[in-house]
């Protein structure tokens, strides 16, 4: 059975009322929150190895997701992969948008009814990213359930809770020395508890595919 949508505003509540005690909930999948914060790592790989060239682990160094990069040049879907390699979102951007748009699907689905959430840049120009998120229940956008604000160059971006001030997960650099000499971008991001991380992770994936569209354009 399809898991119901957790508003990010329950009833009562806004951006002129208190944020809501525990914003969050399932998205993708009910297995993927935890009671307790998650720590996410994140290595973006110069050189595509055998996991892919974006990979997303534990603390431990378990793989837990990995990006399918699309075939033949095709930059407007990407594919979020378990461990096992089984599809978990399907990320796609919409190539005709003002405000550049990608739209998120469960599995390996682009179908309309399997939409989880929709994702747009707050406005056309911007210094620092900024990002709107609407659940697919959302229909007319008029209030994001979630946003995206920082720096991605400082890898310093925070997603918070609709237009409050409550974050659901933040975003760390890592420097190490491995990173320099074999050309990866390392960092972490801490998701909060009951915070679905599959869907952090594949807002991260959204905001580097974001990232390298700038560095291009």
């Amino acid at each position: 059975m399809e898991q119901p949508y957790v508003y990010a505003y329950p009833q009562g509540t806004g951006p002129s009322g208190p944020p809501p005690p525990q914003a969050g909930g399932v998205i993708v999948d009910p297995r993927y929150c935890a009671p307790y914060p998650v720590d996410l790592a994140i290595v973006r790989k110069m050189m595509k190895l055998t996991d892919g060239n974006f990979v997303i682990t534990d603390v431990n160094g378990n793989l837990l997701f990995k990006v399918k990069e699309p075939v033949f040049g095709l930059h407007d879907k990407r594919i979020l992969l378990d461990g096992s390699g089984n599809p978990v979102v399907t990320l796609r951007e919409k190539m005709v948008s003002m405000h550049d748009r990608w739209q998120v699907f469960r599995g390996g689905s682009t179908e309309q009814r399997d939409l989880l959430y929709t994702v747009k840049r707050s406005s056309m120009l911007q210094l620092k990213t900024k990002l709107d998120v609407f659940l697919g229940h959302n229909k007319d956008e008029k209030r994001c359930d979630f946003r995206v604000k920082g720096s991605w160059l400082e890898r310093s971006c925070v997603v918070y809770a609709g237009e409050s001030d409550a974050i659901v997960a933040q975003m760390h650099r890592m420097h190490t020395v491995q990173s320099v000499f074999l050309g990866k971008d390392n960092f972490s991001v801490t998701v909060y508890p009951n915070v679905d991380y599959a869907f952090i992770a594949s807002l991260v994936v959204i905001l580097d595919d974001v990232n390298r569209e700038d560095r291009t354009a």
